[in-house]
């Protein structure tokens, strides 16, 4: 065959492709949606239907099952309010953990995160499915993610606390620790954990309260945690000082001066103490309890008068509190133990009856402190001022019907006793 009738026979071949019109692509594909959602309109809402059925039920095969079908036809492309992607993919994904699969589960949630890329549920359960694998470094990198999702949730910052100390990750820690205290200063098991955090990591955990109370001097809270823990190191001396700059700034800080006179107790400055406890008496004159905390601080520097002096006051704050009345004996019956003789004299006897009466009232107001009553009762015939030795007082006294200590050891003894009934 010639080359001419060669190229003519392929001319015509070419010409009769070219004349060939193109398959219409666009309606062909119109029609493939139309079917697709003729069958998502019939099927997504049995299947919608069936899976919370089978999920109320707790079967677990069967749920998966239709969810498979269910994300096979993205039923939420169809109609989201109905089928919501969210409940699919959580609920699909709990079907799985149901059955130990942590695998699958992860498997969908994954699939569920490329089209909800910001649910914070998915992803919670995506972190709990790497959990359950020992992919610990994958579960973490969720938590991130999390945190930078939701940048104030304290509860998914303290899941990622406890996976950083978990994997001994402490510098991790105490940074998402920080972030904590930075949105809730007075979170204490927050404060507690940045210790045991600074602690293992090799650091002062003291750092990190000094640090936060002298970048921000203002906030009185740092301070006062500050001061708490160097108590805790048994910094006394160091805590009283910034103590001092607390209450300079805050006068009125009544916190500030308890743990002040606390403080001072630590380094056996008993003056400092009651003049600080005195102080927050000031602020409020009518807390019985500051009183008889200042009674204590005089009984432990052998001041019976001041120790008196503050019982009383208690008393007269609060007449029903048990307490109140508990502390004046406290104070009698130590001035008695310090000053006794031996054999006991009248003005001995007088101060023990005093210290076992108010005991024995307070006692039966409820009163569970310091108490000498039993010990007292069981030797009374040789301590306490009794109907023997009112026989023997002089008539001035019998008829004014009380009795009132004497020698100088007892000069601070400002009431007198009252004779009983039956005393002659």
């Amino acid at each position: 065959m010639s080359k001419i009738k060669i190229f003519s026979l392929l001319s015509g071949v070419s010409f009769i492709f070219m004349c060939v019109p193109p398959e219409d692509t666009g309606s062909k594909s119109s029609i493939d949606k139309e079917k697709l959602d003729s069958l998502r309109n019939l099927r997504c809402p049995r299947l919608m239907s069936s899976a919370a059925e089978y999920y109320r039920n707790y079967d677990w095969k069967q749920t998966v099952k239709i969810y498979k079908e269910i994300t096979t036809l993205d039923c939420d492309e169809w109609n989201p309010v109905y089928a919501p992607p969210q409940e699919i993919y959580q609920y699909y994904a709990i079907a799985y953990e149901q059955m130990g699969k942590f695998d699958s589960a992860e498997f969908v949630l994954l699939d569920g995160l490329q089209k909800l890329p910001k649910n914070i549920e998915l992803r919670k359960r995506l972190a709990y499915s790497y959990k359950k694998q020992a992919k610990f470094d994958k579960e973490i990198i969720e938590y991130e993610k999390l945190i930078d999702m939701d940048p104030t949730n304290i509860s998914i910052m303290n899941d990622l606390s406890k996976l950083y100390k978990e994997n001994e990750r402490y510098d991790d820690q105490i940074y998402i620790l920080e972030r904590i205290l930075s949105i809730d200063d007075g979170n204490e098991i927050a404060q507690s954990e940045l210790a045991m955090a600074f602690e293992s990591s090799g650091k002062d955990p003291l750092d990190v309260y000094r640090k936060r109370y002298e970048d921000n001097l203002e906030n009185l809270s740092y301070g006062l945690d500050y001061a708490d823990r160097l108590i805790e190191a048994d910094r006394a001396e160091d805590a009283i000082s910034i103590l001092t700059q607390v209450i300079s700034l805050d006068p009125s800080s009544k916190i500030a001066y308890r743990k002040l006179a606390e403080a001072n107790i630590l380094i056996d400055d008993l003056v400092a103490s009651a003049r600080a406890y005195e102080k927050l008496f000031e602020k409020d004159p009518m807390d019985s309890r500051v009183a008889i905390n200042i009674s204590d601080v005089y009984l432990d520097n052998s001041d019976y008068r001041q120790a008196l002096k503050w019982a009383d006051k208690a008393t007269s704050l609060d007449s029903k509190s048990g307490d109140a009345l508990g502390q004046k004996g406290k104070v009698y019956y130590y001035g008695w133990d310090n000053f006794r003789q031996n054999p006991f004299t009248n003005d001995d006897r007088l101060v023990a009856k005093l210290a076992y009466d108010y005991f024995i009232n307070a006692e039966k107001k409820g009163y569970r402190g310091f108490s000498k009553t039993v010990w007292l009762k069981e030797n009374e015939k040789d301590v306490l001022y009794g109907k023997a030795q009112w026989f023997m007082a002089d008539d001035k006294v019998k008829r004014s019907r009380k009795i009132s200590t004497f020698s100088s050891d007892y000069d601070w003894v400002t009431e007198s006793l009252k004779a009983e009934d039956g005393w002659k």
